[in-house]
């Protein structure tokens, strides 16, 4: 039998708080991998005193459990924010950049000051506004992160949904960006279009598409 996923907690955000730092904000992104769209970074403060109940990374989440979470998040969070890199961002610093670029502009942008980050994965962003600190896994395992997580993921999801209604042919909808097979057919039909990262394999091969079977 599998072992059952790890449950998200609180401890380090309340060691944080014993020592005298606090306000403590989650940091996650979403959408690293697709070939189209955004990554979206998300910054979470959460109130101690009311935890949303059911936190997990957002992976291992319904889009219905996702949704109501995203909910209650806003309305109980302490402060949260949202940032953006593009794909022309994405394709001119790369990934790696971008993805830092949209966290630093997220932990920016909180209304709310944090005095320590906590940000998932074993990659520091640099020029963070506070002192911070990594945490593999932490979308699984901090409940802050897992809280940034769940609006990084909703928000990018909201966002290819209305890009769906704008480039109707790609079918981002259906797969938010993401490389499958359908996706590529349509990218075989009708070329690429300002949503697609033209940094990304197999988008940047020549001529267009031709490393695919």
């Amino acid at each position: 039998m599998p072992a059952a996923p790890a449950k998200a907690h609180f401890r380090r955000e309340r060691a944080l708080m014993r020592a005298g730092v606090w306000p403590v904000a989650g940091v996650d992104e979403a959408g690293r991998g697709p070939l189209a769209g955004p990554v979206v970074a998300a910054a979470v403060i959460l109130d101690p005193e009311r935890l949303p109940k059911g936190l997990a990374d957002s992976k291992a989440l319904s889009a219905d459990a996702r949704e109501a979470l995203y909910e209650h998040i806003l309305s109980h969070a302490l402060a949260v924010a949202v940032g953006f890199a593009p794909a022309g961002e994405i394709d001119r610093i790369n990934i790696r950049q971008a993805t830092f670029a949209a966290m630093r502009r997220a932990a920016c942008a909180l209304p709310l000051r944090a005095a320590h980050a906590l940000v998932d994965g074993n990659d520091l962003p640099p020029r963070l506004p506070s002192p911070g600190e990594t945490i593999v896994k932490g979308d699984a395992s901090s409940l802050s992160i897992a809280a940034a997580s769940i609006i990084a993921k909703v928000t990018r999801d909201r966002l290819m949904r209305r890009m769906d209604s704008v480039y109707p042919e790609y079918g981002f909808a259906a797969h938010m960006g993401y490389g499958t097979r359908a996706h590529l057919d349509a990218i075989r039909a009708h070329g690429p279009c300002p949503l697609h990262r033209m940094s990304f394999s197999p988008l940047k091969a020549t001529p267009l598409l031709d490393g695919l079977t």
